[in-house]
């Protein structure tokens, strides 16, 4: 079994995905479009070029997504995207990263139960938890 997060944008989905690529250090391994698909002819003609599936891989780990469509999209909530790193610096990059035009909701810093850890949702409103465990 395997447990993969899967996000939905309201049209920014290859932009993100492109965005996290960098940010993450991961690497697209499928975009699609909706056009050229069964679902070409159930978008309007201009969302036709928007993601209906992507699969960013972050060794190992997948991230995937799509847009959905203007009528079917809710804004993300009740949930985080978590990623664990275990070098203070890189989470504070990634973290630094995701908030750039974001909403810090809690600052990266030190907590009991980790060096570094942070909540940020960022500029393409997906909410993300930043955690760098102590040292056992």
């Amino acid at each position: 079994m395997q447990l993969n997060s899967y996000v939905t944008f309201n049209g920014r989905c290859e932009e993100a995905f492109k965005f996290y690529e960098t940010c993450l250090g991961g690497k697209i391994v499928i975009m699609l479009t909706h056009a050229g698909t069964p679902a070409d002819s159930q978008v309007p003609p201009e969302w036709r070029n928007k993601i209906i599936h992507a699969t960013l891989d972050v060794a190992g780990d997948l991230l995937q997504g799509c847009d959905a469509p203007p009528d079917q999209y809710q804004k993300p909530q009740g949930f985080f995207v978590k990623v664990d790193v275990k070098d203070t610096a890189e989470a504070e990059r990634i973290f630094h990263t995701l908030a750039e035009n974001g909403t810090v909701q809690m600052p990266l810093q030190e907590t009991f139960w980790a060096l570094r850890f942070g909540m940020v949702v960022d500029r393409f409103g997906i909410p993300w938890m930043i955690n760098c465990g102590q040292k056992v």
